[in-house]
């Protein structure tokens, strides 16, 4: 019997995994192109999505898929992108930081209890340690500093991040309380 119950726990943990990843790239694709070339998009929610809901094994795998899929050549990034160039440009650290933020949410979000407060605080790190990478990436590829990086990068998609955190720290509450 554990036998059966463990194969069925795991095969929900892989479906889950591959819709996190559809997740990802359907909200990669609701994106309003900007002046600067860098889209604002939904995919940082379900970066905190799959991090509250899956963990940090889980979710974070769920974004490797995504990322895979990106690397062959899908075009699951904003903008119907893929393949290396997509994923290996100027922006491509932070598609990369996607898995690092699914990771670092997963780590906070799993302590309990897991209240409004303690959700919201996991989806900020994710957040963070997305943003780290990409604007170290970016800054790279560049050459332009942290300062003028930040600017173009990072500080014009902080509203919109407050408002995918708040949304996904509620759902993941509501979630939690239906058993999900």
């Amino acid at each position: 019997m554990h036998s059966t119950t463990s194969r069925h726990s795991h095969v929900r943990q892989m479906v889950s995994c591959a819709l996190f990843a559809a997740l990802a790239g359907v909200c990669s694709q609701l994106a309003i192109p900007t002046p600067w070339g860098i889209p604002v998009n939904l995919a940082l929610f379900a970066v905190y999505m799959a991090g509250t809901m899956l963990g940090p094994v889980w979710g974070g795998a769920s974004l490797g898929v995504y990322l895979a899929l990106a690397a062959i050549g899908v075009p699951i990034m904003a903008g119907f992108q893929g393949g290396p160039a997509a994923l290996f440009g100027k922006t491509g650290g932070y598609a990369v930081g996607y898995l690092l933020g699914a990771v670092v949410t997963g780590l906070v979000a799993a302590h309990r209890p897991r209240g409004f407060v303690r959700l919201a605080a996991a989806c900020v790190m994710g957040c963070a340690a997305c943003y780290a990478l990409g604007t170290v990436w970016y800054m790279v590829l560049t050459g332009l500093g942290l300062v003028q990086s930040l600017a173009v990068c990072v500080v014009p998609y902080l509203p919109g991040d407050v408002l995918k955190i708040l949304l996904a720290s509620l759902l993941t509450m509501q979630l939690d309380r239906r058993g999900f």
